[in-house]
């Protein structure tokens, strides 16, 4: 004789007696609370995002040459595949002084990759990169290079990474460098800093 199958039952719930149900002594019945009502002369609280001082109808005025320029680890790895050289297609693209920064959690992920970002790894160590201390919890890079440009509007960001890239438009005034045809491109970048339109 075979075993009978069992169909299994998804999204069953186990029935529970309501707090209201009669069959529940007294004390453990659930007390129907009543409303308060509300003072109309009491002080609304509301809690208002505080914008950062350096923002001017969304155009961030820190931004200006040189421009510091936080590279990802994708980036640097397209950057290679690409064959473009890092610092002059930034300022290809920025017509402006560039400094690309690098911090020590991007560092630590590109030489976590191992043997095949050799290359990658060569250039992010080229003394033209500007090193800069992580003190976020974890080791994640997206999140470190998210609290950095929240604190401080002064980055661009450079990177490939579609979600970094969603993160980051949410964050206002702060541009983004990708890669598109061979050549780096910037969005969100204010008109009057003389970025290029494509």
């Amino acid at each position: 004789m075979g075993k009978q199958k069992k169909t299994r039952k998804y999204a069953t719930m186990k029935r529970m007696l309501s707090l209201r149900d009669q069959r529940l002594k007294e004390k453990d019945r659930l007390k129907l609370k009543k409303k308060e009502k509300k003072d109309p002369s009491a002080l609304k609280e509301r809690e208002i995002p505080q914008h950062p001082s350096c923002l001017f109808f969304q155009y961030n005025t820190q931004l200006g040459p040189p421009y510091h320029i936080l590279v990802d680890t994708n980036f640097i790895n397209f950057s290679i595949k690409a064959k473009l050289d890092l610092v002059q297609s930034m300022m290809d693209c920025l017509y402006a002084k560039c400094i690309p920064c690098i911090t020590d959690c991007v560092m630590a992920e590109i030489e976590k990759l191992g043997q095949k970002y050799r290359v990658a790894l060569r250039v992010a160590k080229d003394p033209i990169f500007e090193r800069l201390p992580c003190t976020h919890k974890g080791t994640y890079a997206d999140d470190g290079l998210v609290q950095r440009v929240t604190h401080h509007k002064c980055y661009i960001v450079a990177t490939v990474d579609r979600d970094l890239k969603r993160r980051i438009r949410k964050i206002p005034g702060v541009p983004i460098m990708y890669i598109s045809n061979h050549r780096y491109n910037i969005e969100r970048m204010p008109d009057d800093y003389g970025a290029p339109r494509f």
